[in-house]
């Protein structure tokens, strides 16, 4: 019997470890500054909860040895009330939860997406739409677009105005920073920054259809300024346009596991456009400016 219950353990260790290999830590390993906040609230709040946690786990298991049967410990029937130890099991979980509180009050503010980063360079400006199932990137200060890659120089605040073509899907690069949803016929932003240049996966964080598994784009942090401008001439020796919305709906068509595509001029009106589709009434006035234009 006791030889079944080892092999039993074992078994399940085995498993879970075999699980646990398969898990993504970028989360963990972040590379720029926001995925290191974050990274550290994460951290911050796991070892709040294990104050709690550790302590029952190993009293769970103490008890059940103490008072197994034919044990000698004490029998108290009657015993029905402890100060100090209702003072121990409601004051440290209200101490734990006001700490928690004021921390995620604190970062709800510091880590908001809609931020703007404090930085004494210029951040790049990134049009994103949502497609199925791919991205769309719109450059409109470099007047490119591209599929399922982005690029941007590390060191330098990125600013993203987030919306979709379809369903709502979410934005997220982990290693990079916090997701955000995109919403037809709204704007999101989110702001994050790289500290080192390399390669980074980007991803679709919530379900979104049968293509969704392979909504999967590249976030290149550059070394420098000209590694970016070389990378943006890349794109602009593409033979490929998205100026008018015509070629824009041949791309907007479902296709699954979309390759990196390049466009080396897009309409600067057209992500405006593409929210005037399904909210014209709740744009913003930017936003309607730019429709109007592009309509002329």
């Amino acid at each position: 019997m006791k030889l079944s219950k080892l092999s039993g353990i074992v078994l399940t260790m085995l498993i879970g470890s075999l699980l646990l290999s398969g898990c993504d830590a970028a989360l963990l390993n972040p590379k720029g500054h926001i995925g290191q906040e974050e990274r550290s609230l994460i951290l911050t709040a796991i070892g709040l909860m294990l104050i709690v946690v550790i302590p029952v786990i190993i009293m769970a298991i103490l008890f059940s040895l103490k008072y197994k049967e034919g044990s000698n410990a004490k029998y108290s029937p009657k015993w029905a009330h402890s100060n100090k130890l209702e003072a121990i099991v409601w004051g440290i979980p209200i101490l734990i939860i006001l700490i928690l509180g004021t921390i995620t009050w604190k970062t709800t503010h510091s880590l908001d997406p809609y931020r703007p980063l404090e930085s004494d360079k210029k951040p790049v400006v990134i049009e994103v739409i949502s497609l199925d199932w791919k991205w769309l990137f719109i450059y409109p200060e470099q007047g490119i677009a591209t599929v399922n890659e982005i690029a941007f120089p590390k060191d330098t605040p990125v600013e993203f105005k987030i919306t979709s073509n379809t369903v709502m899907n979410s934005f997220f690069i982990p290693q990079l920073g916090s997701q955000i949803y995109a919403m037809a016929g709204m704007q999101t932003k989110l702001h994050l920054i790289a500290d080192t240049a390399g390669e980074y996966k980007g991803i679709s964080s919530s379900y979104s259809g049968a293509g969704f598994s392979g909504m999967k784009f590249t976030a290149i942090a550059t070394p420098d300024e000209a590694s970016f401008n070389q990378w943006v001439d890349k794109v602009k020796q593409s033979p490929n346009t998205l100026n008018d919305m015509a070629s824009f709906n041949k791309l907007a068509a479902p296709s699954e596991f979309h390759k990196v595509e390049y466009f080396s001029s897009a309409n600067p009106s057209l992500y405006g456009n593409v929210i005037a589709k399904f909210a014209n009434h709740n744009m913003p006035a930017t936003l309607q400016a730019s429709a109007a234009s592009s309509a002329e």
